[in-house]
C-alpha cells in the first residue's frame, strides 16, 4: 500500500505561525477593547438572501440546513438579547467560491460595535490593520472619489443608460439584461479595485448597494450608504456598516433578494424568522464588519494563492 498522492500540508511552517501570531494579536485587539468573543454555530436551519453568496446545504435527520456563510444573524440576536459588542473569530462556509483568492471554508473575523456609527466602525478598522500589518500605508477614500477620478461621472447621478454604455466600454461586456449594481460591481471590480493599493478603506457607497446597511447622505448630499470596504493591495478584506435596526425596512430588503433570485432563476431561501424576531424585538445602535482573515494572512505572507497560508486547503478532485 502505498500513501495517497498530496498528503502534505499546503502551508509552510512560516506560514502557520504567521497564522497562529495573527489569530493572538485579533483575540488581544479585542479583549483589549472589552469585546466579548463569542463562538457560534456553523450550522443552522436558514442561511442568508444576499443573491451574490451561495450556502452550501447540509442534510441532518432528514432535514435541509446550512453551512453559514458569516456569523451574522446569530451575534446579531445576541446583540438584541442584550450580550453587548461581541465578535467572532471562526470558520465560514460558501459554495461556488473557489480559485486562488477563494476557498468554500474559511476563516472569518466578524465583530459588532455598540454605540458606534460606520465612521467610527472606520476608524476602529484601520487601528485592527495597523497591528496587523505594521507599516502599511492607509488612506479612506470614497466612492464618488475614486468614480469620478477614474471615469469623470458621479455614480449617484449618472443614469443607468449612460452606466451600462461606461460598462461596456470599458469592462468589454455585455448583457441583454443587467442592472445598475451589475454596472457598478464590474466597473468597481474590473478598474478601480485593483489600484486600491496599501491599505484603503472605501466608503459612502451608492444607496443601491446597501445590503444590511443604513441609508444617510454624503457630505455633497447624495444618498449614500453607510458602509465601507476595506481593500489591501488590490483584494478586498472587509466589509463594513452602519447596521440597519429598522425591522420593517429589513423585510423589504429581504423580499427584493428573494425576487433578484427568482428573476435568476436561483433557489430561494426563506427569511431567518428568529433573526427577524430579534430586529423586532430591538437590534442596538451599532456598527459592524465581516473580515477574511486568510487574506490578511496572505498579505502578511506576499503570498499568491490563498492556499499558501492554510494548513490544508480545501481541493476537490473528479477522482475518488
Amino acid at each position: 500500500m502505498t500513501d495517497s498522492a498530496g498528503w502534505q500540508p499546503s502551508a509552510s511552517l512560516v506560514a502557520l505561525r504567521t497564522r497562529a501570531q495573527t489569530l493572538h494579536t485579533i483575540r488581544q485587539f479585542f479583549t483589549s477593547r472589552h469585546l466579548l468573543e463569542i463562538d457560534v454555530p456553523v450550522l443552522a436551519s436558514h442561511s442568508v438572501t444576499d443573491p451574490s453568496i451561495t450556502a452550501i446545504q447540509a442534510t441532518v435527520n432528514n432535514q435541509t440546513g446550512f453551512l453559514q456563510t458569516s456569523p451574522e444573524y446569530f451575534l446579531k440576536r445576541l446583540i438584541a438579547a442584550g450580550y453587548g459588542s461581541v465578535f467572532y473569530l471562526g470558520k465560514a462556509f460558501r459554495d461556488q467560491e473557489y480559485g486562488r483568492r477563494h476557498q468554500p471554508e474559511f476563516t472569518m473575523l466578524e465583530w459588532y460595535q455598540l454605540g458606534f456609527d460606520d465612521v467610527q466602525l472606520m476608524q476602529q478598522t484601520l487601528a485592527l490593520m495597523a497591528e496587523l500589518l505594521p507599516g502599511k500605508p492607509q488612506r479612506t477614500v470614497s466612492y464618488q472619489a475614486l468614480f469620478e477620478a477614474e471615469f469623470g461621472a458621479n455614480p449617484h447621478t449618472i443614469d443607468d443608460a449612460a452606466l451600462a454604455q461606461l460598462g461596456q466600454a470599458r469592462c468589454a461586456v455585455s448583457f441583454d439584461q443587467a442592472d445598475r449594481n451589475t454596472w457598478l460591481d464590474l466597473l468597481f471590480s474590473h478598474c478601480l479595485e485593483p489600484k486600491l493599493q496599501d491599505v484603503v478603506v472605501v466608503c459612502d457607497y451608492p444607496a443601491s448597494q446597501g445590503a444590511l446597511a443604513r441609508l444617510g447622505e454624503n457630505p455633497q448630499g447624495h444618498r449614500v450608504a453607510k458602509r465601507f470596504e476595506v481593500f489591501v493591495d488590490g483584494l478586498e478584506i472587509g466589509n463594513g456598516y452602519w447596521e440597519l435596526s429598522d425591522a420593517d425596512e429589513l423585510a423589504q430588503r429581504f423580499a427584493a433578494d428573494q425576487e433578484l433570485r427568482r428573476e435568476r432563476g436561483d433557489f430561494v431561501p426563506a427569511v431567518d424568522p428568529q433573526l427577524m424576531a430579534a430586529q423586532r424585538h430591538g437590534l442596538p445602535d451599532c456598527a459592524g464588519i465581516a473580515m477574511g482573515v486568510d487574506r490578511i494572512i496572505m498579505a502578511k505572507l506576499g503570498a499568491s494563492s490563498l492556499a499558501d497560508t492554510l494548513a490544508f486547503a480545501t481541493h476537490f478532485s473528479a477522482e475518488p
